[in-house]
């Protein structure tokens, strides 16, 4: 491919693509292949829900002091964070300038970062893995009308096995198939609403046929498949993010299929059946069958004491 042919046209920017809708669903295996193409950019994510709740602390964002403030704190995060951009440093006061005349958020500065980084590398297609975005896609539409979403769909009992190994969100598995079926109620809507706009996946099934999957993606984002999308060991990220933690170990290596089911060891039946219950609409949906007929459990006394348990 000549450098030409990924070449930015002046003035025009990389065309945003967010993935939804929550994390631990095979959604850095998906990136890093992605990534060996170089009209598409998608760096280790920022994950600005996190920071979100400290976001009304900085008062009235209509007050430029109060959104400079923010606007350097990001940058800064940003900085000291995994998913900063080797060899890009950004300056706030320039990106304070260049989002203060548009509506001012802290998603429209993190994708100010993530566009320029992508603009520098002379990609066509930059894409935000802050999965939980997936609860901002309104407010997102209404900064980036010709966003695009990747629904990166996981076996629930499998990606929330994986997310209590991971320690993130709450720290019960109700609670948190709770969470994955409030993010999927919310890619629901993101569908409903934009389903032009919208591709989903099932990580099973690129599992399966990895190269199928890349194909149908590479297309919805209007760039080319490429081989070496296939053979992620010669990826210098891979090797780097898989020696970061024992989470992403198993990144530089195929994955093995055999694992869609390893899930049956990590959790106990009792806490199957209350996925199951949870999930159950959702997995019928996406083909996933279920081990128990448990239905959804309505009782508010049985989340109160998740939430005790969890704190």
């Amino acid at each position: 491919m000549s450098a030409s042919s990924h070449e930015v046209a002046r003035g025009q920017r990389p065309k945003p693509v967010l993935m939804i809708p929550l994390r631990r669903c095979g959604s850095h295996a998906v990136r890093l292949r992605l990534n060996f193409n170089p009209d598409f950019y998608a760096p280790y994510p920022l994950h600005i829900v996190d920071f979100m709740p400290t976001v009304p602390q900085y008062g009235n964002l209509e007050d430029d002091r109060a959104y400079f403030r923010l606007v350097s704190d990001v940058v800064g995060l940003q900085a000291a964070s995994m998913a900063n951009s080797p060899g890009i440093v950004f300056d706030p006061i320039e990106i304070f300038d260049v989002v203060r005349h548009e509506p001012r958020s802290v998603h429209r500065i993190v994708w100010e970062l993530l566009l320029r980084a992508g603009e520098q590398r002379h990609a066509r297609v930059v894409m935000d893995k802050s999965l939980d975005s997936v609860h901002s896609a309104d407010e997102l539409m209404r900064l980036f009308p010709d966003m695009l979403f990747l629904n990166v769909v996981r076996d629930p009992r499998a990606q929330i096995a994986s997310m209590n190994k991971a320690i993130i969100h709450d720290f019960d598995t109700l609670l948190k198939a709770q969470t994955w079926l409030e993010a999927h109620r919310a890619a629901d809507a993101v569908i409903k609403q934009y389903p032009e706009r919208t591709l989903t996946i099932r990580y099973e099934d690129f599992l399966a046929d990895q190269e199928g999957a890349l194909r149908k993606i590479c297309d919805f984002f209007g760039i080319e498949f490429l081989s070496e999308m296939l053979d992620v060991s010669h990826s210098q990220e891979t090797q780097q993010i898989s020696r970061t933690s024992a989470l992403w170990s198993s990144n530089c290596f195929e994955p093995i299929m055999a694992n869609v089911d390893k899930y049956k060891e990590a959790l106990s039946m009792d806490e199957i059946a209350t996925i199951e219950g949870t999930t159950g609409e959702y997995m019928r949906r996406y083909g996933y069958e279920c081990m128990t007929d448990t239905t959804a459990a309505s009782d508010m006394a049985l989340l109160d004491e998740a939430r005790d348990r969890s704190d």
